[in-house]
């Protein structure tokens, strides 16, 4: 058996409090950790218990972190199951985040974009991930 590595996103923001809604109650994601004043950064850290992947978001003290510079900033999240894909789509919505029209139009063919508080987007695409 292969281990691999867990992967964690890292990014900065001005406003984890903002964030939060749309990864925890809209992507479905667990607050693993949260931190306050660590060498001046404050964060919190998301995620699935068991997951491969983590998203840190990350507020400096006296720091402007902006927002996203393109909207082709993508997270994609590939599920192949309908039954689930719908599910997840429909957390979003229920959550308070409508879809909207992707940059790329391909991610609008089976997929639905939805934009966080600082402008990054996450596709939830209806497809099995293929090399």
């Amino acid at each position: 058996m292969t281990a691999f590595p867990t992967l964690r996103v890292a990014r900065p923001t001005d406003d984890i409090d903002a964030l939060l809604p749309f990864y925890r109650d809209g992507l479905g994601l667990d607050v693993l950790y949260r931190f306050a004043d660590h060498d001046g950064f404050d964060g919190i850290i998301l995620g699935g218990k068991d997951a491969p992947y983590h998203f840190e978001f990350t507020t400096a003290h006296g720091h402007a972190a902006g927002c996203a510079p393109t909207q082709d900033n993508l997270l994609i999240f590939y599920l192949p199951n309908v039954v689930n894909w719908h599910a997840a789509v429909e957390r979003m919505v229920s959550a308070g985040f409508p879809a909207v029209p992707a940059f790329n139009a391909y991610w609008d063919r089976q997929g639905r974009t939805f934009e966080d508080p600082d402008g990054y987007r996450v596709v939830i695409q209806n497809a099995a991930w293929n090399t």
